[in-house]
């Protein structure tokens, strides 16, 4: 019998704390709270006592978490609740009118008093899930929906349109949690209010399934989103919640025709992948140090697009937008960002180690299966795990359990793009190459086949 239960703290960020994402050296911090963040938690065992161990998912409404976040809740958890922490999954929505926990240099700052206070939220979301454990039933469906969602990285580049849903049922079929696992930037209300505190479309989404079935807790699982944003056309006060309504009508029909699970197994595994970089050369490091010192010093801004701006970010001109309009000052601070990357990395970048190890973790609840990994993935990878695994009730959770930036796909490689080439910087650390999203993608089908198994 499959024994699960919700629980949820809010973490909306306290006065002065900024949101991350946008732009470089904004100091955004929020001036509004348009709609509250929260960590969700979901508890499942295969017993009613959790003797035979457990999994634990919690979903949060921040922009990303590093890995220091990460070990610190989970061992709160597990020491609270006796389990292992690998048992642990943290995942968050990426919504761009959030805060970090895990900073990425000089797209906001973190606050590390609000860092310390969201992991005990998060902790105390998942104990209070674990401890509300009741018995469930697991009902599970997939599909598609389409015209949502595009490339941003190329005309006509795939997206990964998949929508996954997980319904956990009272023994009396009462719908008591539902899970979505989804994959679109949720950017849609940072053009329209940057200053102000939202989840975004995962946000209206999840309060729109909850408003329908009252007592239900609903939980956003971000998809593979490296290369894929929701249509600029949301971009609209009038049009911006069309998403999440969109959502919600293929999230209904998905309940409706959910299939109930086979399976009551409850399992979690964890394993290391060593993803392979490419060192940065000091000719590379030391030509955008020279670039910036000259600029800082001359205070010229001719032909910045075309160097410094080229993958700085996907849409130059908006960056002065970000910044009131002022050019003088938004080529500034893209300066300082080059002087203080190139500081941190000409400081040890001849002894770091080119392979970069991280996290990828599976949880299996019944017929369900969750892979997450810590990358900005890209969506042919998403769609190549997908199809490879075989398994057709796959979530697929990103930005989970630390953070190592955009992991792109040959094609962004060789333009050495905005994912390829900036992420990496404000990352601290070496651009990934050709190879390291097939090994990935092999680390994650190494998870999903044991877990197949368990």
């Amino acid at each position: 019998m499959l024994y699960a239960g919700f629980a949820r703290r809010e973490i909306t960020p306290f006065w002065g704390v900024e949101l991350t994402g946008w732009g470089y050296y904004l100091e955004r911090r929020w001036r509004e709270i348009h709609d509250p963040l929260y960590a969700t938690a979901l508890a499942c065992s295969p017993d009613e006592s959790g003797e035979s161990g457990g999994a634990i998912v919690v979903a949060l409404d921040l922009m990303v978490i590093d890995e220091a976040f990460t070990q610190r809740t989970r061992e709160r958890i597990a020491r609270t609740l006796g389990l292992s922490p690998h048992t642990v999954l943290l995942t968050c929505s990426h919504s761009h009118n959030a805060p970090a926990a895990g900073g990425l240099l000089g797209v906001g700052a973190c606050d590390p008093l609000y860092e310390q206070w969201a992991a005990q939220q998060a902790a105390t979301a998942a104990i209070l899930a674990w401890r509300d454990r009741q018995p469930a039933r697991l009902r599970l469906a997939r599909t598609t929906t389409s015209g949502l969602t595009f490339n941003r990285t190329r005309p006509d580049g795939v997206v990964d349109d998949t929508l996954t849903v997980a319904v956990l049922e009272t023994e009396g079929g009462e719908p008591f949690g539902v899970v979505v696992n989804f994959a679109a930037h949720p950017t849609v209300c940072t053009e329209l209010r940057p200053f102000a505190v939202s989840r975004d479309v995962p946000g209206m989404l999840c309060d729109r399934i909850e408003s329908a079935w009252p007592g239900c807790t609903a939980m956003y699982i971000q998809g593979a989103c490296g290369d894929t944003n929701f249509r600029r056309e949301f971009q609209d006060a009038s049009r911006c919640r069309e998403p999440a309504e969109r959502l919600w009508t293929v999230v209904r029909h998905a309940v409706a025709i959910a299939e109930p699970s086979r399976s009551d197994t409850v399992a979690a595994i964890s394993r290391t992948v060593r993803l392979p970089t490419r060192r940065w050369t000091r000719e590379e490091i030391e030509a955008d140090r020279r670039e910036a010192e000259r600029r800082l010093k001359t205070g010229d801004i001719s032909g910045w697009e075309s160097t410094l701006g080229r993958a700085m970010t996907n849409r130059p001109r908006d960056m002065v937008a970000r910044h009131g309009g002022d050019e003088h000052k938004a080529v500034m601070a893209m300066c300082r960002f080059h002087m203080e990357w190139t500081g941190r990395m000409l400081a040890d970048f001849e002894r770091r180690p080119e392979e970069l190890p991280t996290e990828v973790q599976g949880v299996r609840i019944g017929d369900w299966i969750t892979v997450s990994n810590a990358a900005e993935l890209f969506s042919p990878f998403a769609r190549q795990v997908r199809a490879d695994s075989h398994w057709p009730w796959l979530m697929i959770a990103c930005y989970a359990n630390g953070r190592i930036g955009y992991l792109p796909d040959a094609y962004d490689i060789r333009r050495r793009s905005y994912a390829a080439w900036q992420s990496p910087k404000y990352c601290d650390q070496f651009p990934f190459t050709e190879r390291s999203g097939p090994e990935m993608v092999a680390g994650k089908l190494s998870v999903i086949d044991t877990l197949k198994d368990a």
